[in-house]
């Protein structure tokens, strides 16, 4: 089969991929429409994930999970554009991180609000100002966002979701040559993050000059063609910043786990995580003794933090991850007793 035949293979199958894509646009409006009337939230995390799940285990070629997963969570993103608009509250600025976190999850042309901190997001949910917040909980190299922790504990909101997402330095610039680069934009931490790139490529000796943010690291190199910026790829590709190098930092399993916020309370999924704060009594024990259920009612802990109470003198909270989903009979015999429990939220999880 020559070229042109094979692109009009190409072709056909695409005009067929865009009839079942608007047949189910129709189907998803619907849904939509009863799902409103009703009050029911759109964005069901769980529902998302059993679908994939399904799509993964059920291909029959070469395409692998990661690609599913692309393409699908833009897909699930434009049916949800479809049925309801709802306004996606993240931490700033545009190109950050966690803007490309949320684009992953909401697609790009959601109705996204960027602001500069991350107790901002929690009061814009909290004031009905945005329908869904996303936040960075924890990074494998530099531990748990204890503001997060902070504000989950002071408001409202709920965890709906969570998810990882791989972070990668991008190293950009005008200029193709790196003899001519003359300096170097970038957040402090970025730069701290790709020094073992910096010093093989001898670009340690080079004027760094600090930005807010990898996003203005790469806006700043715009306008500077002797220069470069470490930057994330969203950040780049928004200010049409040329690559250089992909992936530039020192680790390359270097992963965030980000959290879905927002005010409704999730279906039982297939496999569940639940999050909670919880304070025990000041005594001897008294925390070994709450751990202790865990264990008798077999409730797997995956995560626990401490972290110390505002406006207190030494009293502290306990963060905790555990599988389970908050009205299971097991999780209500573990919560149940003389301890001060806020519950944060059940969510669907996949195993790593």
């Amino acid at each position: 089969m020559n070229l042109d035949k094979l692109r009009d293979k190409i072709d056909s199958i695409d005009d067929t991929i865009l009839k079942l894509l608007e047949e189910r646009m129709k189907i998803v409006k619907s849904v939509g429409e009863l799902k409103h009337k009703s009050g029911g939230a759109i964005y069901r995390p769980e529902r998302e994930q059993e679908i994939l799940e399904r799509l993964k285990k059920n291909k029959k070629n070469d395409i692998n999970d990661e690609a599913i997963e692309a393409v699908y969570l833009e897909i699930f993103a434009a049916s949800r554009n479809l049925e309801l608009p709802e306004r996606v509250a993240y931490l700033g600025p545009k190109g950050s991180f966690t803007h490309q976190a949320a684009q992953s999850r909401f697609g790009a042309y959601a109705d996204y609000l960027s602001l500069n901190t991350i107790e901002a997001i929690f009061k814009i949910l909290e004031n009905k100002e945005a329908k869904y917040g996303v936040v960075p909980i924890e990074n494998n190299t530099d531990g748990i966002v204890g503001i997060t922790l902070d504000c989950l504990g002071k408001y409202n909101s709920k965890i709906v979701a969570e998810f990882i997402m791989d972070i990668h330095h991008s190293f950009a610039s005008l200029n193709d040559s790196l003899g001519s680069i003359k300096r170097i934009y970038s957040h402090p931490q970025g730069y701290n993050q790709c020094r073992q790139f910096l010093e093989e490529y001898m670009l340690l000796d080079l004027e760094f000059i600090p930005t807010r943010s990898t996003a203005e690291a790469a806006k700043m190199s715009l306008k500077d063609p002797a220069s470069a910026a470490i930057c994330s790829k969203i950040g780049a590709k928004m200010y049409k910043l040329p690559i250089l190098f992909d992936k530039i930092e020192d680790n390359l399993a270097n992963k965030t786990r980000f959290l879905i916020l927002s005010d409704f309370k999730n279906k039982k999924a297939k496999k569940n995580k639940t999050s909670i704060l919880a304070k025990t009594k000041d005594e001897p024990g008294s925390l070994v003794k709450f751990l202790k259920k865990f264990e008798q009612e077999k409730v797997n802990l995956t995560k626990i933090e401490s972290r110390p109470l505002k406006n207190s003198s030494f009293e502290t909270v306990f963060y905790l991850d555990f599988e389970g989903y908050i009205d299971d009979e097991k999780v209500q015999n573990v919560l149940r007793g003389d301890y001060e429990i806020k519950w944060l939220g059940s969510y669907s999880f996949k195993e790593d």
